[in-house]
């Protein structure tokens, strides 16, 4: 044993030895061992973090220096990480995506617990897979692929504005200056193609769309741009979109200029790559602003603090520059590192150990020499992750906070538009409140408006030095004519129809309007005509309308009918024909007759009025008998009067004046009477012997609703649809009729004999079919739809639009009446459109007049009667002679005798006696009463 005790210590000096050595190999590769207890208890003296980016490129120009600042700044301030200082462990991607997926790998094996980075979307979607299965954050300044936010990359935080705000931004431009498509140019990548993809998406939203996607690929060459201009060129939209990288963006300028794509029909909008490329440059270079004029463009947004004044100054004073200036790429790369370290400050608070750890996921099982095994996985990684998406810091760019989809919260732009040496700011966009020329700052504090009129922006310099707004599209040049669709009808060809001798193969009223308004644009539209149909039989309009939305044919020109089905799918010009449905049903001649003269009365109508005339005749003579010696003398004469006076107030030819108020009372009201009752006589009369009969029961929409006869339709027409799906009437009514002789014979047989009863179609060919007819046939009822015909275009076409205008143009000037009279005859039969069969007038029409008239007599009798009957009872008719006064109890005697006493001959002697004869007679009878009461007892 004693011996075996030299052996031990000498083992034991080896064994220690080759301890140290291997600790010395792990220490030149980077890799610390904790040895204690003690020293995991304490926080880490240096914590390295990486950086990716492409360092020879217009962003890693201005982003490097950032990055470095940003490090020395926090290693010099012992308040922000204490004794811990960061180790910055840079890489460079080269602007290739196979070396900065390598470059990426090689960051991964120096034990990095975040990384700065990348600026490229596609480096960034490689690398996220890495740092998921090693649990890295990776923190990009740069990556605004939208995609990236998915919840298939939880490492990855983004730290500047998603694509996703940016092509929102864009969208709600072209909304604003009410452009309808956009031709997007992008680079061939993940940030292109996402990009452009979402930008599709919120133009969507406002009802405009990408009308092509011209893609190149990353480096391609000026050939190859020049290709692409050149086809995008010859398109219908002006509108273009460019989403590029900002190291080859204005290769994409110079080479539109010289295609002379720079001038005033053209509208260019950029992403923020242009004021990645311009901001660098102090001030912008001027090759490269006159490469620019006119564009637009996005910057984004970063608030004009003291903190951010001071960051300019600092730039200034930094040494290993390669530009004078800086993009806003570079703060937020400067805040990226500056939130880290607060994130990293925080977790060592709670954690203060940092270990990695091998994955065996990693192990080099197969031989591969590519060293895998070095990746090791960051073991407080998910620790770290959730301790920055918690983390809120102000630095240059604002408030840096992740929402729930872990996008930065308050994402503005600048819109900027390039004229002369400068960059002028008309505006901001936020998806706060939209656009506004006043800071997204300034709006927080206010309730949110972004409804269409609150959208401003100060004015534009477009391309070309023009303040007028471009149109944004053009008739294209690429030698293919506008595709037009014309209805080839079989019926009412002066609409439109097939023409052998034209060289444009088709005439008529649509026609001629369609040309005369082409002709008004201030562009020229070169156009084929295409007949849809075999002109035998009508073709269907909405299989024709249905042809354009596919995009089948550009446009449809002809009379096609706007309805609420067809708007769904196509946008029409402004109605150039008002139209209607309408019914139209055959009709007769009424026969005229001897005694034609007495329909325009009921039997009833008749005796009631010669009775009123016989009654106010009598009611007058009653009045005026005592007044007015007109209506005196021998009982037949009186009776003469009675029926002369009452016939002849038919007439107001009655000579007799009447002197009583009564009388002239009751003469006035029945004269009155008299007017309405000749009157009415004299219009139904007219009516009975001048208008046509109908031959059909129905009189208008009702009728025919109510009815079962069957009902004509033109073929091809809406009218099919609308009766059935709208009005519900039986398909098994419904004829569809080919053209006017099919209708003139439906119409001629009946329902009864295999016709119809009626037709229901639109006015514009009733009218012309009633002209055929000489007004054989009659529209009863009123139009039961308001429509018009217009002509069709494929959604969103800015030819509609300005059609529109030169329709209107067309109105006013009378040009649209003109080409109307020239096809269309007008029917003078429209003029009877609401003739129905005429009837006889009954006395419920006029019982309220006779009424009045009747209880006005009755009431004037009333009054008469009560009058004569009190000057009866004051009247002695034995005293109608002088004598001697009775004694004074026999007059009072007299002055009490009642009714009973008087007979009724005695009633009708006084009647008739003057009125004058017996007021001396009663004021006689006073005297002597009163000569009698004054003589002495």
């Amino acid at each position: 044993m004693e011996l075996d005790k030299p052996i031990m210590k000498t083992n034991m000096l080896f064994l220690i030895f080759g301890l140290w050595v291997m600790v010395v190999a792990m220490a030149d590769k980077g890799i610390t061992v904790n040895t204690s207890s003690s020293s995991s208890s304490r926080r880490p003296k240096v914590v390295n973090i990486g950086a990716l980016l492409t360092v020879n490129s217009v962003i890693g120009r201005s982003v490097k220096p950032a990055i470095i600042a940003a490090v020395d700044d926090i290693n010099s301030n012992p308040s922000i990480l204490g004794e811990t200082h960061l180790n910055l462990i840079l890489h460079d991607t080269n602007c290739s995506g196979f070396i900065g997926t390598i470059e990426a790998l090689e960051l991964m094996e120096k034990e990095v617990v975040a990384a700065i980075g990348p600026q490229s979307s596609t480096i960034a979607h490689v690398i996220s897979h890495v740092v998921n299965e090693l649990q890295v954050p990776l923190l990009s300044f740069g990556a605004t692929d939208p995609t990236l936010a998915a919840l298939q990359y939880p490492y990855f935080l983004r730290m500047t504005q998603s694509d996703y705000y940016q092509m929102s931004a864009i969208a709600d431009l072209v909304e604003y200056f009410e452009y309808k498509e956009v031709i997007a140019i992008f680079v061939d990548d993940d940030y292109g193609r996402n990009g452009i993809s979402s930008l599709g998406d919120s133009l969507a939203k406002n009802r405009a769309k990408i009308s092509y996607k011209a893609a190149f690929t990353p480096g391609a060459s000026e050939t190859d741009i020049s290709e692409l201009l050149t086809e995008v060129n010859l398109m219908e939209s002006r509108v273009y979109v460019v989403h590029v990288n900002p190291d080859s963006g204005l290769q994409i300028f110079s080479i539109a200029k010289k295609l002379n794509m720079m001038t005033s029909d053209y509208v260019w909008i950029t992403t923020d790559w242009l004021l990645a490329v311009l901001d660098s440059q102090e001030p912008p270079d001027s090759d490269a602003m006159g490469l620019v004029q006119g564009v637009l463009s996005l910057r984004q947004h970063t608030p004009n603090s003291n903190y951010k004044k001071t960051f300019i100054t600092k730039w200034k004073n930094i040494k290993e520059k390669e530009t004078n200036s800086f993009n806003s790429y570079a703060l937020y790369a400067y805040d990226s590192v500056f939130f880290l370290a607060h994130a990293i400050d925080t977790f060592l608070k709670s954690n203060p150990k940092i270990t990695f750890s091998s994955d065996p996921k990693l192990k080099n099982n197969n031989g591969s020499h590519l060293q895998l095994s070095a990746l090791q996985t960051f073991d407080q990684g998910q620790k770290l992750l959730e301790t920055l998406l918690s983390t809120n810091y102000t630095g240059l760019t604002g408030e840096i906070r992740f929402d729930p989809d872990k996008n930065l919260v308050h994402p503005a732009y600048d819109v900027l538009n390039m004229g002369g040496t400068g960059i002028r700011t008309i505006g901001y966009w936020s998806n706060y409140s939209g656009l506004s020329v006043n800071s997204p700052e300034t709006l927080y504090k206010k309730p949110a408006n972004s409804s269409t009129s609150a959208q401003r922006l100060y004015s534009v310099i477009w391309p070309g030095e023009t303040s007028v707004k471009p149109r944004g599209w053009v008739f294209p040049n690429n030698g293919k004519p506008l595709r037009i669709v014309v209805p080839y009808r079989h019926s009412y060809k002066e609409v439109v129809t097939k023409d052998v001798r034209s060289p444009e193969g088709v005439r008529g009223y649509s026609i001629d309007v369609f040309d005369a308004a082409v002709n008004l644009l201030p562009y020229p539209v070169p156009r084929k005509y295409i007949l849809y149909g075999d002109g035998v039989r009508n073709p269907s309009y909405s299989n024709l309308v249905a042809a354009v939305a596919e995009n089948i044919y550009d446009a449809a020109v002809g009379d096609v009918t706007i309805i609420t089905n067809r708007t769904r799918i196509v946008d029409f010009t402004q109605p150039y024909m008002e139209s209607g449905l309408v019914i139209v049903v055959p009709v007769k001649k009424s026969k005229t007759s001897p005694w034609a003269f007495l329909q325009p009365f009921t039997i009833e109508m008749w005796l009631v009025t010669g009775g009123f005339f016989l009654l106010v005749g009598f009611v007058v003579w009653i009045l005026e008998h005592r007044l007015n010696h007109e209506f005196r003398g021998p009982p037949s004469q009186q009776i003469i009067t009675i029926f002369w006076f009452s016939f002849s107030t038919m007439f107001f030819s009655h000579r007799e004046n009447t002197v009583s108020t009564l009388g002239r009372l009751v003469l006035l009201l029945w004269l009155f009477v008299v007017l309405i009752i000749n009157s009415s006589y004299t219009a139904s009369l007219t009516s009975i012997l001048t208008v046509q009969q109908l031959t059909s029961g129905i009189e208008g929409l009702d009728g025919m609703l109510a009815s079962n006869e069957p009902i004509g339709v033109q073929d091809g027409s809406f009218a099919y649809n609308y009766l059935i799906q709208e009005l519900n009437v039986a398909e098994s009514r419904i004829r569809s009729l080919k053209d006017s002789e099919d209708y003139l014979n439906a119409l001629r047989l009946g329902p009864k004999l295999g016709g119809v009863a009626a037709i229901v179609d639109e006015l514009p060919y009733i009218e012309l079919f009633m002209s055929y007819t000489k007004c054989e046939f009659k529209i009863v009822g009123q139009e039961f739809t308001k429509s018009g015909w217009g002509f069709a275009f494929q959604r969103d076409s800015p030819l509609a639009l300005d059609l529109s205008t030169a329709i209107l143009q067309l109105s006013e000037n009378g040009e649209l009446q003109r080409i109307h009279d020239k096809w269309l005859a007008s029917s003078s039969c429209s003029s009877k459109v609401a003739e129905i069969d005429v009837s006889s007038l009954s006395l419920s029409s006029f019982w309220g007049l006779f009424l009045i008239c009747g209880v006005a007599c009755f009431i004037s009798l009333s009054i008469y009667f009560c009058r004569v009957l009190c000057q009866y009872r004051r009247f002695n008719p034995d005293e109608e002679e002088p004598h001697e006064l009775p004694e004074p109890e026999s007059a009072r005697r007299i002055e009490r005798r009642t009714f009973r006493s008087t007979s009724f001959k005695d009633l009708i002697d006084f009647y008739d006696k003057k009125e004058a004869e017996i007021k001396e007679m009663l004021k006689r009878n006073r005297r002597q009463v009163n000569g009698h009461n004054d003589s002495p007892l």
